[in-house]
């Protein structure tokens, strides 16, 4: 009887086995039986019902479901000061329907003279969140409804966030179960909309990969217009454009990009400027913001009588740092002895505005984790890094519980610790910055180039020769382009 062989299709590419390719997870798998065989052909051979794409979606979920539980408490009993901090259940959402106007006019940051501390689209989806709840004023049950339909809306994002990111990663699929069971989203996700950007951001950077500059750019603008710091991914494009002389593909994003962003600003700039400048700048004028060094630095100065740093130094000091920074990520991208990788530019770029800035809010874990899923798929460091995000996380819901209650001592936490927890962050953030710098420059310890791939996510840079490389001591270096005897 002639042997009947599995299905096959020729133009799959063969994908990447964590299992085989992660030193962790290799290790990991031998309770349940070791790594797949090395005479499987995964993303060649049909999956059945269970394909890559199903199965990231189903974590999804289940990880959408525990970041709800966790919120528990707060759905049965209110999100009321300081329970909502011990119990580790804070959300914006309740408090901005509730205290905010959200309840009476989910639109009112629309209204002359009304401020919203949110960017413009951020402000829509809130509203547009608010407008959907049935019945009028604030009652337990309409913000209980406010919290859910915002959480649903989420989990949605979330999906859309992991499957960007998992078609992003070409052979690489199973890197975006980073994102998909990330503790951090799991931890923070549903803290406010932060997540909104993050799939805007992703679903763009996906379309870029494509060679779909305009949806590209619309799309990071849209995320910008969100949360602005989906603009840096515009910085990494500029950097690479100046190593391959690629500079129509840096027009081409950018100007549809900004265009998307003053389509949502500009009816909201004419209609309550006093609000859209206020959503653009409300943090300039206050104090260092939880889980910052500045943060940090004061509450050890004043414990120490030491000097003080006013909002103005700090806002200076903090602006002053992240250009050095970012300056420092542009001598990376043109002096690498091989052109950076996307994903790489934009993880250290954001990572560069999370160490500086004036605050780092629980939520802003969020993102850097598909960034990092791209720019260093290592479950190891990956799982270090969220551990003490989690770590962080829970420090600054019981400090801020003592900080807003004096309530019982074996509940709190005092000032050390959390100081300690917010250099834990910092240090393993620089950490990853460290790591991701390490693979620019020697592309063998880049678990993305290792399997003779350029930059999955670089679109028209990728596979592109240099246009533009520095040499610090001057000396003649070859400009090789990417082709067969050019591998990773």
């Amino acid at each position: 009887m002639q042997e009947t062989k599995p299905p096959v299709h020729p133009q799959r590419a063969r994908l990447v086995v964590p299992s085989r390719s992660d030193l962790l997870l290799k290790n990991f798998t031998e309770l349940i039986g070791g790594p797949m065989g090395a005479r499987s052909a995964p993303g060649m051979v049909t999956p059945g019902v269970f394909t890559v794409e199903r199965v990231l979606i189903i974590l999804t979920v289940l990880a959408a479901l525990a970041g709800l539980a966790i919120k528990g408490y707060c759905r049965v009993n209110g999100w009321q000061t300081p329970d909502q901090f011990y119990a580790t259940c804070y959300s914006d959402f309740p408090d901005f329907f509730r205290n905010r106007g959200l309840a009476e006019d989910p639109f009112g940051f629309l209204t002359q003279g009304n401020v919203f501390e949110y960017p413009v689209l951020t402000g829509l989806i809130a509203g547009a969140a608010a407008w959907l709840i049935p019945g009028d004023g604030v009652t337990d049950g309409r913000v209980l409804a406010y919290f859910d339909v915002n959480v649903t809306l989420i989990a949605a994002v979330w999906i859309v966030t992991v499957l960007a990111t998992a078609r992003m990663s070409q052979r690489r699929p199973w890197d975006a179960a980073m994102v998909a069971l990330a503790p951090g989203i799991v931890l923070a996700g549903t803290i406010n909309w932060d997540l909104w950007a993050v799939g805007l951001l992703a679903v763009g950077m996906l379309c870029f990969a494509q060679g779909r500059l305009a949806f590209a750019g619309v799309l990071i603008g849209l995320a910008a217009a969100a949360n602005p710091y989906a603009a840096l991914v515009l910085v990494a494009v500029f950097l690479l454009s100046l190593r391959t002389g690629q500079f129509r593909t840096f027009f081409r994003t950018a100007v549809t990009g900004g265009a998307a962003w003053l389509a949502v600003n500009v009816p909201v700039a004419v209609a309550n400027p006093v609000g859209w400048a206020y959503s653009l700048g409300s943090a300039e004028s206050r104090e260092a913001g939880y889980g910052s060094a500045w943060f940090a630095y004061n509450l050890v100065a004043r414990r120490l009588r030491w000097n003080v740093l006013d909002p103005a130094a700090i806002n200076i000091l903090a602006l002053a740092f992240f250009l050095l920074a970012c300056a420092a990520v542009a001598y990376i991208a043109l002096t690498a002895p091989r052109r950076p990788r996307l994903a790489q530019l934009a993880f250290l770029l954001v990572a560069a505005l999370i160490l500086t800035n004036k605050v780092y809010s629980p939520q802003f874990v969020l993102w850097l984790v598909p960034l990092l899923a791209l720019a260093r798929p290592r479950w190891r460091d990956f799982l270090v890094w969220q551990g003490v995000e989690g770590l962080y996380w829970a420090a600054v819901w019981l400090y801020l519980a003592q900080v807003t209650s004096h309530g019982p001592t074996q509940h709190n936490i005092d000032m050390p610790y959390y100081v300690l927890a917010v250099a834990a962050h910092m240090l393993v953030t620089a950490y990853l910055v460290i790591r991701v710098v390490w693979d620019i420059y020697d592309p063998n310890y880049d678990p993305v180039r290792r399997h003779h791939v350029d930059d999955p996510q670089g679109g028209p840079f990728n596979g592109m020769p240099d246009w533009l490389r520095l040499s610090p001591l001057n000396r003649a270096r070859a400009v090789v382009p990417w082709g067969a005897k050019h591998h990773g």
